[in-house]
């Protein structure tokens, strides 16, 4: 509802271009490095709080947006935004947390269908509101009345009863040994209530959230982390001057570009619940699905640089859609099944922070194919995707013996 008039307020403010691309990089950084230490808060402490906090946090940074009357507090409402809007990783790593490895890419694909629903519906409201006197701040109290609402269903959810399971059986297994070592000894239960109290302190939970950013960091899941951030830039290339490129080869007018975006996006959220029966077809080979749609969305990108008509374009839109909205759920799947789901929210924190390095890199390499072509942009986005593909092939036995030895331990 939002993202899309802030350009247009920060600019009625007074600010200048260059002051408003330097706030939008702002957020850009925090989200950047905020997204890792989050995911990774969400598995010491738990999805319930951490998503609590996050939706809360977030409604504040609307909610002081929609109070911005100069450009210091529009920057200052962006970051706890840019902080704690991480809502949609943790939900997704709750989801891999409540359902098994099968069903894993069709719980995802459904959630970013959903997502994406409410991507496509957000600024059509948006656009409403604004029409009204003082619409921008209306829509932003509204944004934050609606992440309030979600707060409220949060803690409403049925938690305990798995949580209570787990905390009673680590509790009675801590209670059983504190009374064989202790027999009664007081001294002993005052030092292990102590110790627990301890335990649920900051500082501990800052050791085990850098522990768990170490280990991500030392393992060898850098290789997949690496086919995502050539993938991600590869895609936003396509996007990044896809309406004057159009204008530019073929004459079509931004509104009718615009018409043809929401009809791809459109697509993509009826892709996500079509992942069921192709992960079926696949037999739940989650690597090879994303290479195929990996070598889909290349190919679609080059038929799109090369495209010599508009409905060829139309084409390669349509099945590009369906192949990103695939690749981009397969590689989280992945993630999650070599990483182990134990650090699953550190993993999708890692994965949305190299996401956003791949928002940084692709303006600027967009502008600079820009001056050579039109075509620039996505052609070397199909130079880097092929970089991907190549990696994945390298890496294929890797990826197959770790599934196989997971459907063997199943």
């Amino acid at each position: 509802m939002v993202v899309p008039l802030l350009n247009v307020h920060i600019k009625s403010l007074g600010a200048s271009p260059t002051v408003a691309g330097v706030v939008g990089s702002f957020y850009g950084l925090l989200q950047l490095f905020s997204s890792t230490f989050v995911g990774c808060w969400s598995d010491v402490i738990g999805r319930q709080y951490s998503l609590l906090a996050c939706i809360l946090f977030s409604a504040l940074g609307y909610f002081l947006l929609g109070m911005s009357t100069n450009v210091c507090l529009f920057a200052i409402a962006r970051v706890p935004v840019g902080i704690f809007k991480h809502t949609l990783s943790i939900s997704k790593a709750l989801l891999s947390d409540l359902v098994s490895e099968r069903e894993r890419p069709l719980v995802i694909g459904h959630f970013n269908a959903a997502s994406s629903v409410g991507f496509i519906l957000g600024p059509v409201v948006g656009g409403y509101f604004t029409e009204l006197e003082s619409g921008f701040y209306l829509t932003s109290f509204v944004c934050s009345s609606i992440f309030i609402l979600n707060a409220g269903l949060v803690w409403m959810l049925p938690w305990s009863e798995d949580h209570t399971e787990n905390n009673e059986n680590e509790q009675t297994t801590s209670n059983s040994k504190a009374t064989a070592k202790s027999n009664y000894d007081p001294q002993v239960k005052s030092l292990a209530n102590g110790a627990m109290k301890y335990d649920e302190s900051l500082w501990i939970q800052v050791v085990s959230v850098l522990k768990r950013i170490k280990s991500i960091a030392c393992s060898d899941l850098w290789d997949i982390f690496l086919v995502r951030l050539l993938m991600s830039v590869a895609v936003m290339l396509y996007y990044s001057n896809f309406i004057l490129a159009i204008e530019e080869r073929f004459g079509v007018k931004p509104k009718l570009t615009g018409y043809l975006i929401s009809y791809s996006s459109t697509l993509g959220a009826l892709a996500g619940f079509l992942l069921g029966p192709i992960t079926k077809l696949y037999q739940y080979n989650t690597y090879a699905l994303l290479l195929h749609s990996t070598v889909l969305t290349c190919v679609l990108i080059m038929l799109y640089s090369t495209a010599l008509s508009i409905w060829t374009v139309v084409l390669s839109s349509t099945f590009l859609a369906f192949s990103t909205t695939v690749g981009r759920t397969c590689i989280t799947d992945l993630e999650l099944a070599l990483g182990g789901n134990q650090a699953s929210g550190t993993l999708i924190g890692v994965g949305q922070s190299v996401t956003s390095v791949g928002r940084i890199i692709a303006p600027l390499l967009s502008g600079i194919a820009q001056e050579f072509s039109p075509c620039g942009p996505p052609s070397l986005g199909v130079g880097l995707a092929l970089v991907a593909i190549l990696i994945m092939l390298i890496n294929t036995p890797r990826y197959c013996s770790s599934r196989n030895t997971k459907l063997k331990s199943e």
